[in-house]
């Protein structure tokens, strides 16, 4: 009987390490938190959602545009537009301004594009 006892404790035991050991599911709670704008922020006026509308499609049609470039956010409210994500390339992060900048003028740009350089 005390054998079968020492080994439940045993069981129970390795059961409860492996239980804290199991992977935890990513959480971007904290980071979104601290960051100015997410994409659900998107101002609701028909002119706000026209320019993020027209600014993407001019992306999406650059070939020059690696698939994560084309995939920043892009968040306009009252007409400001704000550039946020990941780019392979400095000159990723110069043609996304250009196309905003084109669609809704160089000062209502706030570009918060972060070049990614582990690609």
């Amino acid at each position: 009987m005390k054998n079968i006892l020492t080994v439940l404790l045993v069981a129970s035991t390795a059961l409860a390490q492996a239980q804290d050991q199991q992977p935890t599911k990513p959480d971007n709670t904290k980071k979104n938190a601290t960051e100015e704008l997410t994409a659900e922020e998107q101002g609701g006026s028909a002119s706000d959602r026209e320019m993020t509308k027209n600014i993407r499609r001019e992306m999406v049609k650059n070939d020059s545009l690696s698939a994560m470039a084309k995939n920043v956010k892009v968040i306009t409210i009252d007409g400001k537009v704000t550039l946020r994500g990941p780019v392979h390339s400095d000159q990723e992060k110069i043609t996304i301004a250009s196309i905003a900048e084109k669609i809704a003028g160089k000062a209502k740009i706030t570009n918060k594009l972060e070049v990614n350089k582990s690609h």
